[in-house]
Formats: C-alpha cells, structure tokens, sequence
C-alpha cells in the first residue's frame, strides 16, 4: 500500500467556547477542574478586571487588570461578549483575545451561569457550546450542600431556591447531562466536548485537504 504524503493526520480546525453551566452544588466546578487537568487544549477564559490584583495573582493568568479608563474604552468599543459589576468591580469576558485565539485552534472553558450563557451565546452562536449539569435529584442536591458544612440552613434554603430557577433553564442549552457519578459525568462531558471539536465546520483544515485528495 503506497504511503501517504499527508503525515499528520490533525488538521488545523476553528477553537470552541466550552460552557459549563449546573446550580451550586451540582458538581460544574469540580468538571471543569478535571477537564482542564485532563485536556491541554483547552483553558480557562480569562476575565477583565477593574480589581487590583491579590497577592499571588498573575497578568493573563488569573485576570487582565485594567483601570477604570480602559474598562471603559472597551465597553464602548464593543470589546466583551458580557460584562457585570460585583461587588464594587466590574468584570468582563474580552472578546478580541478570545475570537484571535479561537482562529488559532485554542478552546475556552466558561464556568458561567445560565444568564452569562445567554449573552455569549446572543454575541457568537456558531463558536459555543453549552453544557447544563444536572443533579439526580433535588434531594440529593441539598445532601450535597449540607456536607459541605460552610452554609447555615438559610443559607442553603436560599442555595436551593436558586437552584430551582437555574434548573429551570435546563432548555436552554445544547447538551444536559445527569451528575449522578461524577466520572462518568466527566466522562460524557469529555465526549461531547471531543465530539464539537471534529464538527466540519470548525475542521478549516478539511478543505486544503480534501483539495489536495482530489488533484
């Protein structure tokens, strides 16, 4: 069988915003821990900052901190795919570092909840990807808060309240997968994730190839 010229069979393909979305409790922020411990392709976005930095935090890796000045020159440009004051600081997801990453082939993971999902989505359908985690029962969800032991129970009433209204978004996004084992929700969440990355019109590196099969 003759070899083939074409060595390397991982073609150039368009990055993905990855959304990571369940109430407090349901396990998102212990899957997206694992996945970017699992994937090197993906990272965790980035946010802005009008927060001065807290001792051990790093430029670019935990947020870009900017003065109120240039905060607000990219709110006027245009330049964050949403953005909210907390706590006294505003914080915003920077949209031109992202859609020049993104052409490179580079994933972003969001942990983010459902109204940051909505705005994202409304600014760049065809680059996300959103992903609601489910607890097996509300039961159980409230055994998981309880164990936790950092929240008195108005608390975790109020945890639960909450809960209720973010479940009730569950229609909202691509995929909903049921946290009832946290190593298989990590590992269905993987394969959806695998899954988007080799749909064809994120693999831009499809047509030069196909090209050259064909001449």
């Amino acid at each position: 069988m003759p070899e083939s010229d074409h060595t390397d069979d991982t073609l150039a393909r368009r990055g993905l915003m990855f959304i990571l979305s369940s109430p407090s409790g349901a396990g998102k922020t212990t899957i997206s821990r694992m996945l970017l411990d699992a994937d090197e392709e993906i990272r965790l976005s980035v946010s802005v900052t009008t927060r001065p930095p807290r001792p051990g935090e790093v430029e670019g890796t935990h947020y870009y901190f900017v003065s109120e000045a240039e905060f607000d020159r990219l709110v006027e440009e245009d330049d964050f795919y949403e953005w909210a004051h907390v706590f006294g600081y505003r914080y915003g997801t920077p949209k031109g570092r992202i859609r020049s990453a993104l052409k490179g082939g580079q994933d972003f993971l969001f942990d983010i909840d459902w109204q940051g999902t909505q705005q994202l989505y409304q600014k760049d359908q065809q680059d996300v990807v959103r992903v609601f985690i489910l607890p097996p029962s509300i039961a159980e969800l409230r055994r998981r808060l309880e164990s936790r032991a950092t929240d008195s129970a108005q608390v975790i009433d109020a945890r639960m309240e909450r809960a209720r209204s973010e479940i009730s978004h569950w229609d909202a996004y691509d995929y909903v997968v049921i946290n009832d084992d946290m190593a298989g929700c990590f590992a269905k969440v993987r394969e959806i994730l695998d899954a988007e990355r080799m749909k064809r019109q994120r693999q831009t590196g499809l047509i030069p190839f196909v090209r050259q099969l064909m001449n």
